[in-house]
């Protein structure tokens, strides 16, 4: 089964998508995870990040591999390891130019799906992202989408990057989910969605109710 997990930055889409993966014995792809390797790449080949076309062409030449095992993550671009670099504020920061550049969109869009198919052999997998339910796996068996307000969100992305300043962990928070509505709809649940409000519960918690979502959505004689 596909399991689509949408929401705004900080919400808690990847250590919840991570841990369902984990938990339900499915493979786990980081959407994210794409655009920020694209644009480390054009950053690190001295692109014009304004420049769509180019930077378009750097995401379609681009050697990416990535993992989709929940318990050994990693992101290797044009052959280096760039599991760590990707999280580094110079690439949050930067981004949404690449997130928003649709001739890029269309290329990570058509890689992302290619990976879903792969994944099916193995039982499923749970994907998570901006446009996952409404774009990259319509056909997604249960979606979900994650919300927690923004004292929240802001809180726990700190936790997350300790070395952040408040001000750009408003830029992460704040800026980027404006930046990226305009090309992706992930405040407003799609249809047949389950919307969950995060923001007071646990990370155990939220696992708990997707992964129970999860087995009562999987067609009968395929229980987990």
């Amino acid at each position: 089964m596909i399991i689509a997990v949408d929401g705004p930055s900080g919400s808690g889409k990847s250590s919840t998508a991570r841990g369902v993966a984990t938990r339900l014995g499915l493979r786990f792809l980081d959407t994210g995870a794409t655009y920020r390797a694209v644009t480390w790449s054009a950053v690190e080949h001295g692109l014009d990040l304004d420049d769509t076309a180019a930077v378009a062409q750097r995401a379609r030449d681009l050697r990416l591999e990535i993992s989709t095992d929940p318990g050994h993550q990693f992101v290797i671009a044009d052959g280096a390891d760039v599991t760590t670099a990707i999280r580094e504020p110079r690439i949050s920061e930067v981004v949404s130019k690449i997130a928003t550049n649709l001739d890029v969109r269309k290329e990570l869009i058509r890689r992302q799906r290619a990976i879903i198919d792969n994944a099916q052999p193995s039982g499923g997998i749970v994907v998570e992202g901006r446009d996952i339910a409404t774009v990259v796996a319509t056909d997604a068996e249960l979606k979900v989408l994650l919300t927690a307000d923004q004292e929240a969100r802001m809180a726990r992305r700190g936790a997350e990057v300790s070395s952040l300043t408040a001000e750009q962990l408003r830029d992460q928070i704040i800026r980027r989910d404006a930046d990226d509505s305009t090309v992706s709809e992930f405040q407003v649940a799609s249809d047949g969605a389950v919307t969950i409000d995060s923001t007071y519960m646990t990370l155990e918690e939220v696992i708990d109710v997707i992964s129970r979502l999860a087995k009562e959505t999987v067609p009968q004689g395929q229980d987990r």
